[in-house]
Parts: structure tokens; C-alpha cells; sequence
């Protein structure tokens, strides 16, 4: 809905972070545009504005400079906005905040969400997420025609507002379809889920750097490195993902994760490179087309981390993963 409300279409390109799951692309997709991909930061896993810089540079010289770009707050952790904000100025694309994970996060003092750096942002109410409707999420703008674009899309393009309409209203029962839109409405029930966890939302953020915190005190002088806070920033740790060093082969990468699930630790691994997933292959992408991403996947784990985390359990998971990871 964001991406049909600053009107991307076919003939537009949209980039975003290729660390990401697979919907912040697919919605350039669905709207008929092209998508591509901006590489990533070593230390924070977010898109760099180097290369977001880097790439437009080159985009402009070929005529292919994208209507959109996606920054995404992987697990929660702000990207760099006011440099891509500046960005977004000077070659003149929109900005979408992709915040799923970063509800309750903070970027310079201001909320993520507010819109300072950006056209629209976008959080996700999946039941995995800080604060959950069961499924589907929200948009939130500064700019109130982009807000009422999007409110007409999500319900058929149907409106009751006669400002809209093409004629005087018939009377209190009449609407019009002044567009083609969705039916992505959210339930009142599901609303009402939402709106009993929002004033939860602080501490259970609060909660999580608590745990992240301890997580953070035993990886100091070895050679796991935790995803780096930018100054300015409040991450929401929804995850808390850690790289490895430079020299583990793929093999014993994989089998820490073995380790760990087969002794009931949780972990996983966010997330796969988009850009080699088998569709996006068909789409001309290759692996190397992106290196620092490739090479975060290929380091990465993510350790377990819900405010119900006990650190007994905690405990649990760092002795397992210094156990298997021989530190």
C-alpha cells in the first residue's frame, strides 16, 4: 500500500536491503516495478549509505535511479536515516521505512515512526513481533494525502468522503469506488489486541535490553561480535543476532546450529540473502552480487531473546554456544 501510494509502478525501480525477509522486495514487485539491492554495513547489518551513495552515483550515470528505497531496521536497530534522507533529496527518490522490527525504537531522540527521514514507514503486528494483531501491521505518514491514499486502498478504493466523489452523495447509506484497492482491512478484534499491548510496548523494549545486555557482556574480548548500536539509536531488539569470525567455514557454522537446536537452544538465523533466493535468481541476480551480505550470512546466528527469558535459561544458551563454538 505504501509503495501504490507514492505511485511505484511498472517502468520504476525500487531497492532496498538484500538482509531482509523477502516481503521488503516483494512489494516493489507487486506493483509492477523492478527491484534491486543495496549492500549492507559490516558492523550494524542495516543498508549502508556509502553504498546506497556508491550506487546511486552509478544509477544516475545509466538513467536507472530508483522511485523508492526501503531502508530496513533489522532487528530493530535504526538504520542511518539522515544520510539517506539527505540522499533521497539530492537524486529525488521516496523513502520507506521498513520498521517491523523496530516498534518502541528511537533514531537522534525522535521515535521510529515519526516520519522525520522519511515519506511512510511501515511496522508489522506478526505474532513474532514486539506488539501483535495476530497478523498484518501499520503505516504511519506525515503527509495526509499519502495517509488517505493508502486508507482508500486498503478498503476496495471504496470512500464515504463526498469530497471524493464524483457527484453529490445520494444519501447516508451511498459510497463510491473512486479506485482500485485491497481488502486489507484490519478486524476491530484484532485492533483491539493491539491497542491492549501498546501501553506495553516501553517495557517490554526495556526487558529486552536487559537481556541483550547481559548477552553483550560476555561477548566482549572474543570473536563473536554483536550487531553495533549506532550513536543516536534505540534498538527495540526484537532480535539480538551475533557474526563470527572471519575465519569459520560454512560447515562449522552450520553445525553450531546443529549444536545448539539438537541441545534446545532456539536459534536461528536472520536472514537468508533475498537476492539468492531461487526467484530472485530467475530475475538475473547471482550470488556475489552483494559480498558483505553474503558474507554476514555465512557468520550470522540468532540467539534467543523474549522478555520472558530467564537467566537461568540465558545462562543456558551462552554455555552452549561457547561450549560448541570452542571460545
Amino acid at each position: 500500500l505504501a509503495c501504490l501510494a507514492l505511485g511505484l509502478k511498472k517502468g520504476d525501480v525500487l531497492w532496498t536491503s538484500p538482509i531482509s525477509f523477502v516481503a521488503s522486495a516483494n512489494c516493489g514487485l507487486y506493483c509492477g516495478a523492478s527491484v534491486d539491492f543495496v549492500d549492507i554495513d559490516k558492523n550494524t547489518f542495516n543498508m549502508c549509505p556509502i553504498a546506497l551513495e556508491q550506487k546511486l552515483q552509478a544509477a544516475e550515470k545509466c538513467g536507472t535511479l530508483p522511485k523508492i528505497v526501503i531502508p530496513v531496521h533489522l532487528c530493530g536497530e535504526s538504520c542511518d536515516m539522515k544520510p539517506i534522507h539527505a540522499l533521497g533529496k539530492k537524486y529525488g527518490f521516496k523513502i520507506i521505512e521498513d520498521a517491523s522490527h523496530a516498534i518502541g525504537g528511537r533514531y537522534k531522540n525522535n521515535p521510529v515512526g515519526c516520519c522525520e527521514y522519511s515519506d511512510i514507514t511501515v511496522f508489522s503486528f506478526h505474532p513474532v513481533k514486539i506488539m501483535t494483531t495476530g497478523e498484518g501491521g501499520m503505516a504511519m505518514a506525515n503527509d495526509e494525502h499519502l495517509a488517505d491514499t493508502m486508507e482508500l486502498l486498503r478498503s476496495h478504493g471504496i470512500t464515504r468522503d463526498e469530497s471524493l466523489m464524483t457527484h453529490e452523495s445520494d444519501g447516508g447509506w451511498y459510497y463510491q469506488q473512486v479506485g482500485l484497492g485491497f481488502n486489507y482491512r484490519m478486524t476491530d478484534i484484532q485492533g483491539a489486541l493491539g491497542l491492549s499491548q501498546l501501553s506495553r510496548v516501553d517495557a517490554n523494549v526495556l526487558r529486552r535490553h536487559e537481556i541483550a545486555g547481559r548477552y553483550d557482556e560476555v561477548f566482549i574480548n572474543t570473536s563473536i561480535t554483536p550487531q553495533q548500536q549506532l550513536q543516536g539509536t534505540y534498538s527495540t531488539y526484537h532480535l539480538y543476532i551475533i557474526n563470527f569470525e572471519a575465519g569459520i567455514t560454512a560447515q562449522e557454522h552450520k553445525q553450531i546450529y546443529v549444536s545448539m537446536r539438537e541441545s534446545g537452544v532456539g536459534v536461528n538465523l536472520h536472514y537468508i540473502p533475498i537476492h539468492t533466493q531461487p526467484y530472485f535468481k530467475v530475475l538475473g541476480f547471482n550470488e556475489g552480487d552483494f559480498p558483505i551480505a553474503e558474507q554476514y550470512y555465512n557468520r550470522a546466528l540468532t540467539l534467543p531473546l523474549y522478555p520472558n527469558l530467564t537467566p537461568t535459561n540465558q545462562a543456558s544458551c551462552i554455555e552452549s554456544l561457547l561450549q560448541v563454538s570452542n571460545l
